[in-house]
């Protein structure tokens, strides 16, 4: 499992796919999933979605992840050739310069650049420590005008992303852009993997979602059309084992998977996710019964499509299970993949003991 999850992640972590601009990757993770048997369909927003048929008495299932990543729309191409961007989603800012970028133009078209950083010679002590603001940056294809940039295929409104990369570390670990959330699309195409075989099982959606960097609002759209009674969502929890981020919690990279207890956005949204009670029971009777270790998490600062999911219809029991990253939103983000494997079992056989006696009355838990 761990070699075939290592081989999922890199595919899908070479493939770019802004917020909106997801197409290669549905594409591609329909044909994984057409390896394994499963048929799948797209919504008019992008929306990947397969359906394992199962216990019509038991409550439904949708296991989602998103596929898309954070990154930039060119905002103006200058006379000389040096494009303007505007960010899309949680860039940060301090670790733009002199990154290498791809403008998503079209497959065998995409065209590299150079995010511009004043040259060090040049640069006076009172700029050295200086972030400088996204919209004053400019990126450099090479070209030397604005009708020699036109003529690659860029235009105001082309999508822009790290240039993508995998970088192999010690052990299981994995360094490159988009972990964020490939590393959660790969589990859920394993996970569909090991489902397809258990019998008695829920109905159970896979789906993999657009526009969670954006708006957070694509698996909702998805979730309003199959009404699920339950929805788990696998994305990154922050890691606290690195100098800088030891106040944040206690989840460690190779620490195994973590349960999401309590995360709220905090800065200009009133909106966040609360587990329901129901599945925080499940999943932590399925780890101490599976032996898999299972880290915790509470945070504010960040937030996943559940916090929306949940709102769906009636309600949704929502739950959100995490691999533990380390430097996210960056273009090096890294994961463990004994924690992806672990991930995997866990939700897999979380999701196997849901049958018609599953209850998600909530005074039966509180």
């Amino acid at each position: 499992m761990k070699e075939r999850l290592r081989a999922c992640l890199a595919e899908l972590m070479l493939i770019p796919g802004l917020a909106g601009h997801e197409d290669r990757v549905r594409r591609h993770i329909a044909r994984r999933l057409a390896d394994i048997g499963l048929d799948s369909r797209a919504d008019r927003l992008g929306n990947l979605i397969a359906t394992l048929p199962g216990d019509p008495g038991a409550p439904s299932v949708m296991l989602f992840a998103h596929t898309d990543q954070l990154g930039f729309v060119v905002r103006k191409i200058e006379a000389s050739g040096l494009i303007r961007i505007e960010r899309l989603g949680g860039v940060p800012e301090k670790a733009l310069a002199a990154q290498c970028v791809l403008f998503c133009v079209g497959e065998g078209r995409d065209v590299r650049g150079v995010v511009a950083n004043k040259s060090h010679h040049a640069t006076a002590p009172e700029e050295k420590y200086k972030v400088t603001p996204y919209a004053d940056l400019f990126i450099d294809v090479g070209a030397d005008s604005a009708d020699a940039v036109q003529a690659m295929g860029i235009r105001i409104g082309t999508p822009v992303v790290y240039d993508p990369r995998v970088v192999p570390l010690a052990g299981d670990r994995v360094a490159g852009t988009s972990v964020d959330d490939r590393a959660g699309c790969a589990v859920v195409m394993e996970a569909a993997r090991l489902l397809k075989e258990v019998s008695p099982r829920p109905t159970i959606h896979f789906v993999f979602a657009v526009l969670e960097e954006f708006n957070l609002r694509g698996a909702m759209v998805a979730a309003q059309a199959l009404r699920p009674d339950i929805a788990i969502q696998l994305d990154l929890a922050l890691t606290a084992d690195t100098p800088d981020m030891t106040h944040r919690g206690e989840v460690r990279l190779g620490g195994g998977p973590a349960m999401s207890l309590y995360s709220f956005h905090g800065r200009g949204t009133l909106n966040g996710t609360l587990p329901h009670p129901a599945l925080t029971s499940l999943v932590e009777a399925t780890a101490e019964a599976e032996g898999i270790p299972l880290q915790r998490t509470a945070h504010v600062g960040a937030l996943t499509d559940s916090s929306y999911v949940q709102l769906v219809g009636e309600g949704v029991a929502v739950i959100d299970l995490c691999f533990p990253s380390r430097y996210t939103h960056t273009a090096l983000e890294v994961c463990d993949l004994g924690d992806l494997e672990q991930l995997t079992r866990l939700v897999s056989a979380a999701i196997a003991r849901i049958d018609a006696g599953f209850s998600l009355d909530r005074d039966l838990y509180t």
